[in-house]
């Protein structure tokens, strides 16, 4: 009878063991590999156990070309954020993309290089911007991500021997790349020169080669194809171009990239919480690792 009821207080004991380490054991580890887990590592594990558990998700991102690598990178770190979460970039210039949100192309979030683009799709901006009256874009969930610079670059070795804005309206100059008028570095270069007063005499001096968005205009300067070509600092510093340059906002304004979720989304708080991680002080890292700002 003593050994039935010695029997019955051990095996109780087990189970009461194994019901602390089951609610316990998997805290402690976590909590033994996790240790001083930095204040981003920290804000991005709050996204994820605010999300809960999801299904598999592709989320569609349309971004301006000056954010490939710091996008591209971004989104590598997010899959251990939100693993099922998959996110699928397309790159252009933003009037581009602007252009294909507007004639239904599947988007679920905008990132423009300019507010211009994103003025376009929204029925909240100035009816003189967006004179179409186009509804695009989800209430509340537009805001200034990022702030970039817009600088002169040259190739390797410099041969044109360009220092300044001031010698594209010398004779040192025999070609400069820009941005197409509808892409915002190319709108951005016209104000420029335009504040140089020297526009018009580049083009009918020949002087002006185009890119479709501002990577084709990195190409041309990187291979040598122009002497010179105005860029963003963050494209100038992923191709390893030196910069002799840089406009002020007396120039050209500020740089700002606008982002949002797009209203047609069918996975619109996914998206919302990417645009949130955008954010954090780990995303904050790459974004000023290559030149950007956090827009101001």
């Amino acid at each position: 009878m003593m050994k039935r009821k010695y029997g019955a207080i051990i095996m109780a004991g087990a189970v009461a063991v194994s019901v602390l380490l089951g609610c316990g054991g998997g805290q402690k580890a976590a909590d033994s590999n996790g240790a001083q887990e930095n204040p981003g590592t920290a804000q991005s594990r709050e996204i994820q156990e605010s999300s809960g558990a999801a299904e598999s998700v592709e989320l569609i991102v349309f971004a301006a070309a000056s954010m490939t690598e710091t996008l591209t990178r971004i989104a590598q770190m997010y899959r251990e954020v939100r693993p099922e979460v998959e996110i699928v970039f397309t790159f252009d210039s933003s009037g581009t993309l602007k252009t294909q949100i507007q004639e239904g192309a599947d988007c679920d979030i905008f990132i423009s290089a300019a507010q211009k683009q994103m003025n376009q799709l929204d029925i909240s901006a100035d009816s003189l911007v967006n004179t179409e009256g186009l509804d695009f874009v989800l209430e509340g969930s537009r805001f200034n991500l990022v702030e970039n610079k817009v600088v002169l670059a040259v190739p390797d070795g410099n041969p044109a021997d360009i220092t300044s804005y001031e010698d594209l309206g010398t004779d040192k100059l025999g070609l400069i790349c820009l941005g197409n008028e509808d892409v915002p570095v190319g709108a951005y270069s016209i104000e420029i020169l335009d504040s140089l007063g020297i526009l018009e005499q580049l083009e009918n001096g020949s002087k002006i080669t185009y890119g479709s968005n501002v990577k084709e205009v990195t190409t041309q300067v990187k291979e040598a194809s122009a002497d010179c070509g105005i860029i963003y600092a963050t494209d100038a510093f992923s191709a390893g171009l030196m910069v002799v340059d840089q406009a002020d906002e007396d120039q050209c304004g500020q740089v700002i990239y606008p982002a949002a979720v797009m209203n047609l989304s069918k996975h619109q708080q996914e998206a919302q919480s990417f645009l949130d991680y955008l954010t954090t002080e780990e995303c904050q890292a790459v974004f000023e690792s290559v030149g950007f700002s956090m827009a101001r």
